[in-house]
């Protein structure tokens, strides 16, 4: 029995679904029962019937698939992969931002801590996070942790939005001078980026989406050659899900180390043992639990 033959037969003994998240390994992605964006994992974690959820991505997202199904057990494969950006805001800073501006309502992005989604009025996605703001009842918006999307969500609302000064590393390496130089080497191609990116690259783009916004635009689009602007990851499915097209980095390729730290291996060990478990404190759940169930009336 090969060790994709034993996950399979594991994930049918434990009752067990597998969430992939589109940076994963190629491998990793193959074996999804569910490959999404943090949305759409997200609404997946909350409408599942299976009794363990293994999650393959980064910890801000097993400990949101815990949040919105609490007496699910929850596996992360890998303890050590976390996120550089949810890790650059505590709670305990938002506490500190919502006393300077009492006034203000808090949007927080989806890669952040449960601890930090629990100190919010509402999370949001990079797929909805535009609709969240226009639609929140406040004219004054904390946006946490990234200042790129928050930039990105400025550009569409009278509203003033304070931003954290966050950012995910991996985004923030795809500068303008290099997307510049692979649009001149490929013409013919849309520039398709994150709005995780930096504004400067935001002005290139053809089109700004998540990565399925990415992937349903490649889909339907009659283009046969586009540039990526996100973490390499998500080129593999694109080329998988659409054979007769092209896709290219928007430069060089970026990886998020923590996104590919997950191995077969790993979701094999994480299955068999059940270890890794996402625990959280009860009242962190319920509070956050708020935050991420308004998020997704915005879908």
């Amino acid at each position: 029995m090969n060790i994709v033959e034993e996950i399979n037969r594991l994930k049918k003994e434990k009752k067990a679904i597998i969430l992939v998240h589109n940076y994963q390994r190629p491998e990793i992605q193959d074996i999804a029962d569910f490959l999404g964006d943090s949305l759409g994992l997200a609404k997946q974690a909350a409408k599942t019937r299976a009794k363990v959820i293994v999650f393959c991505g980064v910890r801000f997202m097993a400990e949101t698939a815990k949040i919105l199904s609490p007496k699910k057990t929850v596996i992360i494969p890998r303890k050590d992969a976390g996120c550089p950006m949810a890790d650059m805001i505590t709670a305990e800073d938002l506490r500190r931002l919502k006393k300077n501006y009492p006034d203000a309502k808090v949007v927080s992005y989806v890669n952040t801590n449960a601890d930090v989604k629990a100190e919010s009025d509402i999370c949001c996605t990079s797929a909805n996070a535009v609709k969240v703001v226009k639609n929140i009842s406040a004219k004054r918006i904390i946006f946490t942790p990234d200042k790129n999307l928050a930039a990105y969500c400025q550009r569409f609302v009278d509203k003033e939005i304070i931003p954290w000064n966050g950012y995910c590393y991996v985004h923030e390496k795809i500068r303008e001078e290099e997307v510049c130089l692979a649009k001149e080497k490929c013409p013919d191609a849309l520039l398709l980026v994150h709005p995780e990116c930096n504004p400067a690259v935001i002005d290139l783009a053809d089109e700004v989406l998540s990565t399925s916004g990415m992937l349903n635009f490649a889909k339907k689009s009659d283009k046969k050659k586009f540039l990526i602007g996100t973490e390499e990851g998500l080129i593999y499915r694109l080329k998988k899900e659409n054979p007769g097209k092209e896709f290219y980095t928007a430069g060089t390729a970026k990886m998020c180390r923590n996104m590919k730290l997950t191995t077969l291996n790993d979701v094999c060990f994480s299955l068999k043992e059940e270890c890794y478990a996402i625990e959280l404190p009860e009242g962190i759940i319920k509070s956050a639990q708020k935050a991420l169930m308004e998020m997704l009336k915005y879908v």
